[in-house]
């Protein structure tokens, strides 16, 4: 990733620390055919702005996601069409893990969605360890079998 990246990233996550939104919710749905309610994940970010340029920049920097247009309401005379940037899933968890270092605001919805997918994961250059897994280190004489 070249320095240009790097900002670019590190700017788009403050624009979406403000004016983005995520939603990480587990919702009750029906499955075709079937008369039965299943618990399902929503696991989806969101950026809608009136600039195209700052919404663009956003799927070109990311390469995830899709971009449509939003036009005004009919009772909503005078307002500017909006522009909205949408990912969900693992096209969420692979922009969480670029914007977890930059985050500040949204940084707890973000290490939910990371979490949901890596449990187990310890490479964000956080220093939380489970104890049970330290204590189970090789360097206690302890390995597991």
């Amino acid at each position: 990733m070249n320095t240009n990246t790097k900002l670019e990233i590190g700017y788009i996550a403050g624009v979406f620390d403000a004016d983005g939104s995520i939603s990480f919710k587990k919702y009750p749905k029906k499955r075709k055919g079937s008369k039965k309610d299943y618990k399902t994940w929503d696991i989806r970010m969101e950026l809608s702005m009136t600039s195209r340029d700052v919404v663009e920049l956003v799927h070109e920097t990311l390469m995830v996601g899709t971009v449509r247009k939003k036009p005004p309401g009919k009772g909503q005379l005078g307002k500017k069409m909006q522009y909205r940037w949408r990912c969900g899933f693992r096209d969420a968890l692979h922009v969480c893990k670029l914007f977890w270092p930059y985050a500040i605001v949204k940084l707890h919805k973000i290490e939910q969605i990371i979490d949901h997918y890596e449990p187990d994961i310890q490479d964000l250059n956080d220093n939380v360890i489970e104890l049970n897994k330290f204590r189970n280190n090789i360097w206690f004489g302890k390995e597991k079998q």
